[in-house]
């Protein structure tokens, strides 16, 4: 299990311009706008055949096999049919027979009695307790078990069995997890109703009830089976039951998915509900065809992925494949696997060779690698270890990066990422420079840009990498994620061609585009907002909706038309909702706390930040958000253990130390103040807006030299920020070095031409008679 999607983590970071400004709404839930080609894609048609009144149920695969004997033979036996069972004989693949395994000084026992399945381990407070197995989980290349607990609640245990090398090993080797931590197997990171339960078993239902902290999960059938993809199937199952003859036309024969139909875009955005990292919005719906109506997936963070794209982090296979020349000219999944086995349609190479040449391909001339290497198959040979290098997850889990990319050791060598050659398991006894040259050898100097370099660039806050991340975003010839991306980096080099790509974006057909464009534009205007924000609340997809009603949010109410008024009182309710939904995760705290504080409703607000904490005592977004509402309650002190408890568990968190700092000076601890502001600029070194506030300070403590470097280092960082030019400028001013302002005023007139402040500081310059420099 992993934690949930990054883009539903998605969290308000402190604005330069204010002390403690409340922010953005964070997380879960942002999008955008219109109706062109998106707006098409609202349902199924199966699923609202107004011909048919019958309700749409579940049936269950039984009902299916009679048609369909020879799917449900190739299903029988799979990953899916065996992805969750009732713990017996027949599924257990463990040691159960008195085993022992200890890690990190907890010594655990596996055994049976009476037919059941039990362990003795480490459970709540630290404790040795005896638990009972429910469910098996998964079957290979791990097993792990599931346990009861109260309230509804099933926990993955951190113990699996490793099905190939037949033992038990840990999830976390070498971590020590204290049994009050979130990731240990007791608590919220284990547990299987939020974290996994929606892709190991059919018509999942959460059921999270936030009062009681409880959960009613339920399902229509324990594993992944037909009805999981295809969708609930009474009306196609009524239609089946009639006498051929006299069968109806029916869009799809009833069915809310029929597959031989779909695109290979609809195909694979059917498997990206389970097969990707995402935060969900709620129960899964098949009738919805939009990807977002049901999810929001990950772009290509830090964290996530190398900055080429390449997997890093538990991503699964959706974000790569969506980046891949394959899916952009039309392969889905079904190309390559058996959507009822999951097994591979071909072996080795046979598999590529359906599309490729054999004669273009498969050969020595294109692999450069012999087929037979010292009497034995040669993996050099074979597609898949240059073209899909594989990484290790959960201990045992070799998975494959499904962006079928070319090597690209120059990369490698320019931005720090892996490649297939030296990095990927064939070759690694070899320096990075012997496949560089290698790679010259065989294919000359010229290589193709690649992306990877300007995302890379834009990570580490280069000013330098605005034009370019507008021009992918902006660019069709990209896949949609590396654009959306792009979209998501534009805040770290703002400016107004940064606003126009923003603005432009929400007009995308794209769902992501116009998702990631509303989370990443702002506008402090109320009336500007309103025209931006206000259209897209009427969105056909629900993560487009709640993304402008993030930024909608608190905004005067007479600043809306009645009918746009009504929209966001609705979606208002619905984004609550989602909200709600996952209360059993910190980033819903997180965010319901972010929209009460932009309502003005602060104990709403406060409460909810609670709750996130409670959840995970250790998240620390939902901390930070806390402490700027107590501060702006006049609650510093609290405040101030909130962030010192922050910098206590991290103390390289350079967020909390910078946060610490503007809160210091607010408690006039000036002093202080400067250990932390300067704690935070060395942990990063590219935060323009640190070294802009470290400025500041640094004036008021009258260390006039060193504020003027670190307001300079701001302004190389963001060089058309108005903020930044606006600090230098004034500082120049204030000690009569008017020759320097001046230059920095017109850059700021030029920057932002809608600014008075702008003209009344030449108009000063011009009327002041130039004075020795008062340094």
């Amino acid at each position: 299990m992993s934690r949930p999607g990054g883009d539903g983590t998605e969290l308000a970071q402190s604005d330069p311009l204010r002390l403690w400004k409340h922010l953005a709404l964070g997380s879960a839930c942002f999008i955008v706008l219109s109706i062109p080609l998106y707006a098409l894609l609202g349902s199924r048609s199966g699923a609202g055949d107004p011909a048919d009144g019958m309700a749409l149920e579940f049936v269950g695969r039984e009902r299916c096999r009679t048609c369909h004997e020879a799917a449900t033979q190739r299903w029988e036996g799979s990953n899916h049919d065996q992805s969750m069972a009732e713990a017996n004989e027949e599924t257990v693949l463990a040691d159960f027979d008195d085993a022992v395994f200890e890690h990190r000084g907890v010594r655990s026992r596996f055994y049976r009695r009476e037919g059941k399945y039990f362990v003795t381990t480490e459970g709540p407070g630290g404790e040795m307790r005896e638990f009972e197995i429910a469910y098996t989980f998964g079957v290979e290349p791990l097993q792990q078990y599931l346990i009861r607990f109260p309230r509804g609640r099933l926990q993955a245990l951190s113990i699996a069995w490793d099905t190939e090398r037949k033992q038990w090993f840990h999830l976390y080797p070498g971590q020590d997890i204290p049994s009050d931590d979130w990731l240990h197997w007791t608590r919220s990171a284990q547990n299987w109703n939020g974290m996994c339960a929606e892709c190991h078993s059919t018509n999942l239902r959460k059921a999270y009830h936030p009062d009681t902290d409880s959960f009613d999960t339920t399902w229509s059938e324990i594993d992944v089976s037909c009805e999981a993809c295809h969708g609930p199937a009474s009306r196609h199952l009524a239609w089946a039951e009639i006498p051929p003859m006299a069968r109806p036309e029916a869009p799809d024969y009833g069915l809310v998915i029929w597959t031989g139909s779909i695109s290979s875009r609809q195909q694979v955005e059917l498997c990206a509900p389970c097969h990707s990292r995402r935060t969900e919005l709620g129960d899964y719906d098949h009738t919805k065809a939009a990807l977002l109506e049901s999810q929001i997936p990950s772009l290509l963070r830090e964290q996530l992925y190398h900055p080429d794209g390449q997997i890093l982090d538990e991503v699964y296979v959706w974000g790569s494949f969506v980046q891949s020349k394959m899916y952009h000219n039309g392969v889905g999944c079904s190309d390559c696997h058996d959507v009822h086995s999951l097994k591979l349609q071909r072996e080795g190479n046979d598999l590529c060779l359906q599309c490729h040449r054999a004669d273009a391909y498969d050969t020595i001339d294109h692999h450069f690698h012999k087929k037979i290497h010292d009497g034995r198959p040669s993996d050099g040979a074979l597609c898949v270890k240059c073209h899909m290098p594989e990484r290790l997850y959960m201990v045992v889990d070799w998975r494959a990066d499904h962006s079928l990319r070319v090597p690209r050791p120059d990369l490698s060598q320019e931005i720090g990422t892996p490649n297939a050659c030296t990095q990927g398991g064939c070759h690694d006894d070899k320096p990075l420079q012997w496949s560089v040259d290698a790679f010259r050898n065989w294919y000359g100097i010229a290589r193709r840009p690649h992306y990877g370099t300007i995302l890379a660039a834009a990570r580490e806050g280069r000013p330098e990498a605005g034009n370019e991340l507008i021009r992918l975003a902006e660019s069709p010839l990209f896949p949609t994620i590396v654009r959306a991306t792009a979209l998501s980096l534009l805040d770290r080099t703002p400016g107004n061609e940064t606003g126009a790509a923003l603005r432009a974006a929400l007009l995308d057909d794209e769902d992501l585009m116009r998702h990631t464009a509303a989370q990443s534009l702002t506008t402090v205007d109320p009336q500007e907002r309103v025209s931006l924000f206000a259209p897209l609340l009427f969105d056909p997809v629900k993560a487009v909706r709640l993304a402008a009603l993030s930024k909608l949010a608190g905004t005067e109410e007479s600043l809306f038309k009645p009918y746009q008024l009504e929209a966001y009182r609705e979606v208002m309710e619905e984004y609550v909702e989602t909200m709600e939904y996952s209360l059993d995760f910190a980033f819903a705290g997180l965010n319901l706390g972010a929209l009460y504080a932009r309502l003005g409703r602060a104990s709403e607000a406060e409460r909810y930040y609670r709750r996130a904490i409670e959840v995970d005592d250790l998240f620390l977004p939902a901390k930070i958000q806390l402490a700027i509402l107590l501060s702006g309650e006049g609650r510093n002190g609290e405040a101030e253990t909130l962030l010192r408890e922050v910098l206590e568990a991290y103390p390289e968190d350079h967020e909390a130390a910078y946060l610490l700092g503007l809160l210091l000076v607010e408690l006039q601890k000036l002093p202080e103040a400067l250990d932390w502001m300067e704690r935070a600029a060395a942990g990063a070194p590219r935060d323009a807006r640190v070294r802009y506030n470290l400025g500041l300070l640094r004036q008021l403590l009258g260390r006039d030299a060193e504020a003027e470097r670190a307001l300079r280092e701001a302004l190389e960082l963001a060089p058309d920020h108005p903020d930044y030019l606006y600090a230098l400028a004034d500082h120049y001013l204030k000690r009569g070095r008017l020759r320097e302002a001046g230059p920095l005023v017109e850059r700021l007139i030029e920057a932002r031409p809608d600014l008075e402040i702008g003209r009344q500081l030449r108009a000063y310059i011009e009327a002041e008679p130039a004075r020795p420099d008062r340094r």
